[in-house]
């Protein structure tokens, strides 16, 4: 057995799923600069997709589950950090994905077996297979299982602050720090709701709503965290 299909052997084993459908858990493995224009090639793209709204069902669901009584916006803070690409990328690791991993030469020599983005993608892409191959109630079992350190960690911590996350994150992106101006204020004085437009830099701007300033400020700050991380 070859080094590859030795890894991808124990990453089943640590995944706790044997897969069926052997093409499925190869497609999760292969980069797209395997393929390099060949259609016949199948990587991960395609499943990368289905596996990003796959995640984030699972996610959403738990962490219903775990936080009966907290409302929207305290599971959407929640939520980043379970589905972030820095989140999946260190699931990819723990699974020993990496090394599992089909890559094209340079991209390997490129250091893409550590790029957070390429294992962050691989690892949802490994979720919807698993999706496919054993259907909803596996995947979710797998799920409480593999990200449970990520689970247990926004556990700890309580919901984090995405205001405070984004100035370190725009901090190390050399960027400007995060600018916050309502926009817009509806409904009466007893229960306002605020729209809060948060620029930073050349990025594009987004929004945010909530019944206090603070509240909108910290929806449009995890929006904007969420869209770049992820990119």
């Amino acid at each position: 057995m070859d080094r590859r299909a030795s890894a991808a052997a124990e990453l089943e084993r640590r995944l706790g799923h044997a897969f069926t459908d052997r093409a499925l858990l190869d497609a999760p493995l292969t980069h797209a600069s395997v393929s390099d224009g060949a259609r016949h090639i199948r990587h991960n793209e395609r499943l990368e997709f289905l596996g990003d709204r796959v995640l984030n069902l699972l996610a959403a669901e738990r962490l219903m589950a775990l936080h009966p009584d907290e409302r929207e916006g305290e599971l959407s803070k929640r939520m980043h950090g379970v589905v972030s690409r820095d989140a999946c990328a260190a699931v990819a690791r723990r699974l020993g994905l990496p090394t599992a991993l089909r890559l094209a030469g340079g991209e390997s020599k490129q250091g893409g077996r550590d790029n957070p983005t390429i294992l962050g993608d691989a690892c949802e892409a490994l979720l919807a297979a698993l999706y496919l191959d054993a259907g909803l109630d596996r995947a979710a079992e797998v799920f409480a299982d593999v990200w449970s350190p990520e689970l247990e960690a926004v556990q700890a911590s309580g919901a984090p602050n995405p205001k405070s996350d984004l100035q370190e994150w725009a901090a190390a992106q050399r960027l400007p720090q995060p600018s916050y101006a309502v926009v817009g204020r509806s409904g009466p004085d007893h229960a306002p709701n605020f729209t809060v437009e948060l620029s930073l830099g050349d990025l594009v701007p987004t929004q945010g709503h909530g019944r206090s300033r603070q509240d909108a400020e910290k929806e449009a700050a995890q929006v904007m965290l969420s869209r770049e991380t992820r990119s």
